[in-house]
């Protein structure tokens, strides 16, 4: 399935401003599910010198540097890829890994404990999620997962947050309301706490209009989690819309935590007092077709 996806920032400052180094999180990952056919990305003003790496987690990244002064800069990115949606019968578990608990090979665990690891450490949110396990002790796995996710999208209130920053899981359970990014690191800290590997998805979602109703974050920057699961790898749960796979779900980048993914950070020399604002723009198209929304999910 084809999708275009533009995604425009725009910083305006009331008197020219120089600029430090800007660092870009924005081609999707490429992988069997996910093809790049095209990707352009217009800086005005033009930097001195742009060039592309590839982080710990092989998420791609411009660094962008600048001379002169401006009172305005553009980042203009706009890409064309295929995706291939797999949906949840196509996860073939290992056999011990069709029931939780169940124990990691013993050669995974070494490049999973990062995955493993609490971010943010809290017996409150281990109790609340040990009420999804099976009185027998033993449920399947995917059913878990999907309770989770189920759970999330139902007892709690998405909000749109335009503030930096991560609420901590504990803050979300209390609050019961958040912002995608909130219910990912909330279900990644609570499948930790039973054992499973998790890590954090920044990218798009892209929402037909005949789903708009349905779905929250459509045609923005999204945020949701994946987990490590034998025999399927990386499977991707998104609690915002209580969805398991990647139906929609475009990756640009992942981490163990949420602050190593941001799309665009970078700084500015001048007073605080110069900055007008920031307007973010992000549209995902199919087939000459606009998604849902076109704001950014924080």
């Amino acid at each position: 399935m084809p999708f275009t996806v533009r995604h425009l920032t725009v910083y305006r400052y009331a008197e020219p401003v120089g600029l430090g180094e800007h660092r870009m999180m924005l081609r999707p990952r490429e992988s069997h599910d996910l093809r790049l056919l095209d990707a352009r990305l217009d800086i005005h003003p033009r930097p001195t010198r742009l060039r592309w790496l590839h982080d710990v987690f092989d998420n791609s990244i411009a660094i962008a540097t600048f001379d002169g002064a401006t009172t305005e800069l553009r980042f203009d990115s706009v890409v064309t890829l295929e995706h291939v949606a797999i949906m949840l019968p196509d996860y073939p578990l290992e056999s011990y890994a069709h029931t939780y608990p169940f124990r990691y090979a013993a050669d995974e665990v070494p490049n999973l404990a990062r995955a493993l690891a609490h971010h943010y450490p809290s017996e409150e949110v281990a109790r609340w999620v040990r009420q999804f396990l099976a009185p027998s002790g033993t449920i399947e796995t995917m059913r878990l997962l999907r309770t989770i996710t189920q759970a999330i999208k139902d007892a709690f209130v998405y909000t749109r947050r335009s503030e930096q920053g991560i609420q901590s899981p504990q803050e979300t359970l209390q609050r019961r309301r958040g912002s995608c990014r909130d219910f990912a690191v909330l279900m990644m800290e609570a499948t930790r706490a039973l054992g499973l590997a998790a890590r954090f998805v920044s990218g798009y979602l892209f929402v037909p209009h005949v789903d708009a109703g349905s779905a929250v974050g459509g045609g923005a920057t999204h945020a949701w989690m994946q987990v490590y699961l034998p025999g399927a790898g990386w499977v991707d749960c998104d609690p915002t819309n209580s969805t398991i796979g990647n139906r929609n779900l475009i990756r640009v980048a992942v981490a163990w935590d949420p602050r190593l993914v941001l799309p665009l950070w970078g700084t500015f020399i001048g007073s605080a007092s110069s900055v007008l604002g920031m307007d973010v723009t992000v549209t995902v198209t199919e087939e000459d077709r606009t998604a849902a929304g076109a704001d950014v999910c924080p």
